[in-house]
């Protein structure tokens, strides 16, 4: 009898040991930890889920409301019901997050999108501590962190890590067709050299602090109206088009920020919130004491918010500008512009009212003839068998490339496809050779720009 219990006993071993195993050797290989996730960007991260990255998803923030209103967002994708996501929150609140963090080790890849004063900081020591980072932009808001941010990447390759940020608008189907127009040269020819007061290539977005996220109105912290933690919008959103005028000016090529790079001009202005406005879009009832020197004697917030840079670009001329209003009319919300002004015809995004605020792109060439039309169909035709449903349709002005509802999938859902390609880069153990330096070059490029705006 003793015998057959010693044999029980030890086969119930070796069926927990082979069980452990099993579970071990099952697990997803990459899980997210969530540092401090004071933007809406950071569940919007998590809104798809991706069959190589763990559900479960350890999260480190101080206390606060943040991190509630991130959990309640992960909490409705959970809940929803077409398509739920399945994300377990392992939550840590604390003064020392952080140190919690970097100690316990929880997973491998470091989710950033918060308060953006440390942010240079928490990506240089997350990075030293072994993980992969993913930061939602800006990665850096100044000058001062430049140099953590290329120290980080000099580590991070060291390490064999990926660092890497979250460029939502290359995903966005006019700017990718746009830039695949701009490599056909019977279309568009050359992209021209342009001037200061006409450059080759300009990109303007306009953008509101009070918006619907999810179907659900965006509650902003406090904190975001703030430049010295939010940043100023010279060096936030100005990073997407930055980022789009190398991505689609020079496809493929490295941009070395110490000899392509010229800042010629640029400039910064505010706009202006009244409380109420505050309230409604932060849930707060008062102006918290950090944002009182912004408010001038009227009692209106001045939030340095808006933001232009006129650069030249490996001798290029190029110009970035960026807009924040309170709210936006009734069926309207953020826009887009952008041209590319080529030698045979020029790219035109437009998202306007006449647009139904939906972004179509243009071709526009006011010496057309029959030749070019047919060159143009050509190209199209081509296209459609990497983007199948595309067509041209022809009117005063030019052409528009028509494009299938199926392909405007959104703001939201492009930090999926940004997550796949990050992930890609972590199975296969590298990234394209041009996407660090031009990463470095983009933040050059913004905080060089508030340097100057500073001095003008």
């Amino acid at each position: 009898m003793k015998c057959y219990k010693t044999i029980i006993f030890a086969l119930g071993i070796i069926i927990n040991v082979t069980g452990c195993q099993q579970h071990m050797e099952n697990k997803s290989p990459y899980q997210f930890v969530t540092l401090d996730p004071g933007h809406f960007h950071a569940g919007l991260v998590q809104k798809s889920m991706y069959p190589d990255v763990d559900s479960v998803v350890h999260v480190y923030a101080p206390e606060g409301n943040d991190v509630g209103l991130y959990l309640s967002r992960i909490e409705t994708y959970n809940s929803r019901p077409e398509l739920p996501t399945r994300w377990n929150e392992v939550i840590y609140k604390g003064n020392d997050y952080f140190e919690k963090m970097i100690a316990e080790k929880k997973g491998n890849i470091v989710v950033l999108a918060g308060n953006n004063q440390k942010k240079a900081d928490y990506i240089l020591e997350s990075i030293n501590a072994g993980f992969n980072v993913y930061a939602d932009k800006p990665m850096v808001i100044n000058s001062e962190g430049l140099p953590k941010l290329k120290e980080a990447f000099r580590i991070a390759e060291e390490k064999k890590l990926v660092l890497y940020d979250i460029m939502t608008e290359r995903y966005e189907i006019t700017t990718i067709l746009q830039r695949e127009l701009s490599m056909i040269p019977s279309v568009f020819g050359n992209l021209k050299k342009g001037s200061a007061d006409s450059p080759a290539i300009t990109k303007e977005s306009v953008h509101y602090f009070f918006k619907e996220v999810s179907g659900k109105p965006l509650q902003r912290p406090p904190w975001f109206y703030d430049v010295k933690q939010e940043g100023e919008g010279i060096v936030d959103v100005t990073t997407h088009l930055v980022d789009l005028v190398q991505w689609e000016a020079f496809p493929d090529q490295v941009i070395d920020y110490e000899k392509d790079i010229q800042i010629n001009k640029s400039r910064r202005w505010s706009t202006a919130l009244t409380l109420p406005e505050f309230t409604a879009s932060t849930a707060t009832a008062s102006f918290p004491d950090y944002l009182k020197g912004y408010v001038d004697s009227s009692g209106v917030l001045k939030v340095s918010a808006n933001g232009e840079i006129n650069y030249q670009i490996k001798g290029i001329y190029a110009r970035v500008g960026v807009i924040w209003n309170y709210k936006a009319a009734a069926g309207a919300g953020d826009t887009h512009f952008s041209i590319m002004r080529g030698t045979v015809s020029d790219l035109v995004i437009r998202q306007g009212e006449q647009q139904g605020y939906i972004p179509k792109l243009y071709v526009e060439n006011s010496m057309a003839d029959a030749a070019f039309e047919k060159s143009l169909a050509d190209a199209v035709n081509t296209l459609q068998k990497k983007y199948p449903g595309i067509g041209l349709s022809k009117y005063e002005g030019g052409w528009e490339i028509t494009i299938p509802a199926s392909y405007r999938e959104g703001h939201e859902a492009h930090f999926a496809r940004v997550t796949e390609k990050y992930l890609s880069f972590l199975k296969s153990g590298n990234m394209p050779s041009w996407e660090v330096p031009n990463m470095i070059a983009k933040y050059y490029t913004t905080t060089k720009a508030l340097e100057l705006s500073a001095s003008q």
